[in-house]
């Protein structure tokens, strides 16, 4: 949840969508609870222990596809405030009586967490078993997540509770779609402060304003609109102690905004020279209409002596009378609002809470020290325990859990090449041949390599090849579907057997490619500047008769009738302008221009050089 109010919607107008690229090379700290929260709900009805699938694809997809160096943080235990929070939202769901919170507390979220404890263990399990780092939190996830970020230890974090930014977080990803041409919808503090003008204190006094996830109510009556105004008048330094002041009932804040709200009305002797004061009632300007009749005020701009111009509506005098009571009615609004605020703030008991005040400022919400730093680090997956832990909870396939985990285990390949080119094998199983083609998905592109098996093995991964491949490979450049997977699943590997030899066909990242394999991408391109060189030659020669000459439209849609004369009929047929052709033919005769015309319409569909809808419409209409 986070702060109440829609915090979100507050900050969506200054939202950034990142691509593909966005976190390549970065470590990332992930809130394993909201990543199994956010998507079991939604399909936990359609697989198998939803919670350990989606680790498992988006782990994958995190680490190959987007090249991120992902951290796990997992919570910890809850703090009071939050247990009570949590309590007090269960008691309001299911309609129970506040009164009856203390008695019934114990037990009610007993079984929900024990079960979701479950799912976080078994979650852990699998990514220590995929080699990935898991830090667990002293409380909450997204609080070490923040800390994780404001230190430097991460260069964002994955998490859907905007207290992460009160937490002190730098940048915050809400939403992850693995499947989309924008997959990453980022937050960055930076971009708050100057759009809205708020900082983590501001924040802070917002959430405690509207409530959070430590204190569900907020200060009864405020909204989020109230608590961003409120926010807004106040610097980053004063905002907090402004508000302990108020909670604590100093009654002088009070009654000095009562002395200034009294202050703006002006005295009695103000009031009646205002009033002597007069305006003209046809042009609105300080005098009598009177004396504007016979000659014009200094406001109105005529010539010829004519009277002042009549006033239109909706108009505002700016003479400096008006001016000052404008200012001060205005003046006089802002206090009466400001009052009432205040009013609200201080009729709130034990506001504001100081404990929530330093949980969210503190910055030790790990088991670690400020100069040691957490222990992060990388490994290799454990590939059999991996097979036996996934086929258990799973029910897959050692060859389907070996097949998916090719991508991951390519990435990490190609990178050890690119530090130290000795390793040669992938898997123990397959060399790096070639780079079959290049490969389009939501505008960005992967070199498709090709691995050749080098060695017979029991583990073999196996797929079948889409009769269309082939085709589609002649080219080098092959764009895909890029249908949504709601599963994220990653991408599959497939099979290519030529001339007796198995080649396996993954997709992966340029840049990883050309720093592991630069003289094979070097090689790939000339092959593949040839090939343009030969198409375009080949395309000149197709072209170069027509060529700069523009046809007109009966030229493409001639008309293909062949008509039959009878015996002795003579046929008479324009053919250029003021030519006549006048032939006599023979029963079931076709004229041979007619013939010559109907090859040449056979022949002009394969123009290479005329629009994509005009060829549809020539070959299927």
């Amino acid at each position: 949840m986070g702060v109440g109010g829609k915090f979100w919607d507050l900050l969506k107008p200054y939202a950034r969508h990142e691509g593909f690229d966005f976190l390549r090379n970065k470590r990332v700290a992930v809130d394993l609870s909201f990543w199994i929260v956010q998507h079991e709900t939604a399909i936990k009805d359609r697989a198998r222990s939803p919670h350990l699938r989606l680790t498992f694809f988006r782990t994958i997809n995190l680490f190959s596809k987007f090249g991120a160096f992902p951290v796990f943080v997992v919570d910890g235990s809850p703090s009071p405030l939050k247990s009570e929070a949590r309590i007090a939202r269960f008691f309001r769901s299911s309609g129970i009586d506040s009164s009856s919170l203390p008695v019934a507390g114990d037990g009610a979220s007993v079984e929900r967490n024990s079960t979701f404890t479950k799912y976080i263990q078994e979650c852990v399990e699998l990514l220590e078993l995929l080699g990935m780092p898991v830090v667990k939190a002293k409380g909450e996830a997204e609080a070490l997540c923040a800390q994780l970020d404001a230190e430097g230890h991460v260069d964002a974090c994955i998490t859907s509770d905007s207290d992460a930014f009160l937490f002190g977080a730098k940048c915050v990803i809400k939403t992850f779609q693995s499947n989309s041409r924008e997959p990453f919808e980022c937050y960055y503090m930076s971009d708050i402060e100057s759009g809205l003008g708020l900082k983590r204190k501001h924040l802070i006094a917002i959430s405690l304003l509207v409530g959070n996830d430590y204190n569900l109510n907020g200060v009864q009556g405020v909204g989020l609109d109230t608590a961003l105004r409120f926010a807004q008048s106040f610097s980053e330094d004063e905002i907090l102690n402004r508000l302990r002041e108020i909670g604590n009932g100093d009654a002088s804040l009070l009654q000095g905004e009562i002395r200034s709200a009294d202050d703006s009305v002006p005295s009695p002797d103000e009031s009646s020279l205002k009033r002597k004061f007069s305006h003209c009632s046809f042009c609105g300007h300080p005098g009598s209409k009177r004396t504007h009749f016979k000659s014009s005020c200094e406001y109105c701009s005529t010539t010829m002596g004519e009277g002042c111009m009549k006033k239109s509506g909706g108009f505002k005098c700016s003479c400096s009378s008006c001016d000052m009571d404008r200012k001060e009615k205005e003046q006089k609004k802002q206090d009466n609002w400001r009052l009432k605020v205040l009013s609200k703030i201080a009729l709130e008991p034990n506001f504001p809470n100081d404990a929530i005040i330093e949980m969210y400022l503190c910055n030790g919400h790990g088991y670690f020290t400020e100069n040691d730093g957490p222990c992060i680090s990388w490994g290799s997956p454990k590939t059999e325990m991996l097979v036996d832990f996934l086929a258990y909870h799973q029910l897959w396939k050692p060859s389907y859990i070996r097949q998916r985990m090719l991508p991951m285990l390519s990435t990490i390949f190609l990178r050890e090449m690119a530090k130290d080119p000795v390793k040669s094998l992938l898997y123990g199983q397959y060399e790096f041949d070639s780079i079959d083609h290049l490969k389009i998905r939501y505008g960005h592109q992967f070199y498709v390599v090709k691995w050749k098996k080098s060695a017979p093995s029991l583990g073999c991964v196996s797929c079948t090849v889409p009769p269309e491949e082939s085709d589609m490979q002649q080219d080098n450049v092959m764009e895909v579907d890029e249908s949504i997977d709601p599963f994220d699943e990653s991408e599959v590997p497939t099979i290519d057997i030529n001339n007796g030899c198995c080649f396996l066909l993954t997709d992966e990242n340029m840049d990883l490619v050309h720093a592991a394999f630069p003289e094979e991408v070097d090689r790939f391109l000339q092959e593949k500047e040839l090939k343009e060189l030969k198409r375009r030659k080949t395309g000149k020669l197709e072209t170069a008769g027509s060529r700069g000459v523009q046809l007109n439209i009966t030229e493409f849609y001639r008309s293909a009738k062949v008509y039959e004369t009878e015996p002795g009929e003579i046929l008479t047929k324009k053919t250029e302008p003021g030519e006549i052709l006048t032939k006599k033919t023979e029963p079931g005769e076709i004229l041979s221009s007619q013939r010559a015309e109907t090859s040449k319409e056979k022949r002009k569909p394969s123009s290479s050089n005329l629009p994509k809808s005009v060829r549809r419409r020539l070959l299927f209409d």
